[in-house]
């Protein structure tokens, strides 16, 4: 890489950074609503709608991270309850993807997928009557499971509940995670696994959660990937590695040109950043959300 191009992303990250943690300062014994007033907007462009998962912010009430994700720019929620719905709608903004059954004990072995299946049909409805977009599913863990074996399980329980989700208009997200480091014997760690759910199920209604952290730790080429697969991903979640957390020079993957190609495919969903910060909260989300509006 060019110097000037390590400069000009350094100049980036410390203005962001000065930007924030000015603000951080700024925040201190103030009300929620004063807090708000003095975030700076720095998702203005519009081409990523970006969202926030609400369990990497444990340290803010969910009115907080609505108010100062709505002044960054930041049009949505990730990973709520249905009973979390009315706090977004509130603050105008979206949940753009509602948490639904176990991630362990998922729609590949079928002791679950009875519980699952009944879970999901609650939340889309939920989810539906909200006017929001998404819910998440698992396949959950193999348990010696075949690969084979757990698509077969997997498309035979969405099935059961697919028609459901296009009567209401809500997309069952089903999503990718790494086996290597935080989820042991989960089985929709590859892509290629994921992708094959979608064709046999042949619905608009379920889609892939590319979560850009697990892929990473599971294959790497992700703006080859997202581009070969972009008929059967519906939804982003962000995040570094190594360790899940700030998306800064402090880790390897470089996320303008990653969302730059997430925008060239024409995607208009949400991306969500997922990624649990190390150091201020609000730093990590300013710079998140301004090198994200590409």
């Amino acid at each position: 890489m060019k110097d000037t191009e390590l400069t000009r992303r350094k100049l980036m990250r410390n203005t962001s950074l000065m930007a924030a943690g000015a603000v951080a300062a700024h925040l201190a014994g103030r009300t929620d609503a004063a807090a708000s007033e003095a975030v700076e907007r720095v998702a203005t462009k519009g081409r990523i709608n970006q969202s926030v998962s609400r369990w990497c912010y444990g340290s803010w009430s969910l009115d907080q991270l609505c108010q100062i994700s709505k002044q960054l720019g930041i049009k949505a929620i990730d990973l709520l309850d249905p009973a979390d719905f009315a706090t977004v709608k509130k603050h105008g903004l979206v949940c753009a993807l509602a948490n639904s059954h176990s991630l362990t004990n998922g729609l590949a072995d079928t002791r679950y997928q009875e519980g699952c299946i009944a879970k999901l049909r609650e939340v889309i409805d939920a989810t539906s009557d909200a006017g929001f977009p998404n819910v998440v599913a698992f396949p959950g863990n193999r348990r010696n499971i075949p690969d084979d074996v757990g698509i077969e399980n997997t498309v035979a329980a969405l099935k059961q509940v697919v028609g459901h989700a296009e009567q209401k208009k809500v997309t069952i997200c089903l999503e990718y995670l790494n086996s290597k480091v935080n989820h042991r014997d989960y089985m929709f760690d590859n892509m290629a696994w994921g992708v094959e759910v979608c064709k046999r199920v042949g619905s608009e209604r379920v889609k892939i959660l590319y979560d850009i952290y697990h892929a990473q730790i599971m294959e790497g080429d992700i703006i080859r990937t997202l581009r070969d697969n972009e008929d059967y991903i519906g939804h982003y979640h962000t995040g570094g590695n190594p360790g899940r957390n700030e998306i800064d020079e402090s880790q390897e993957l470089y996320y303008p040109a990653i969302m730059r190609a997430i925008a060239e495919t024409g995607f208009t969903g949400y991306v969500a950043h997922e990624f649990v910060p190390k150091g201020d909260p609000l730093q990590a989300l300013t710079y998140a959300a301004r090198i994200c509006d590409v």
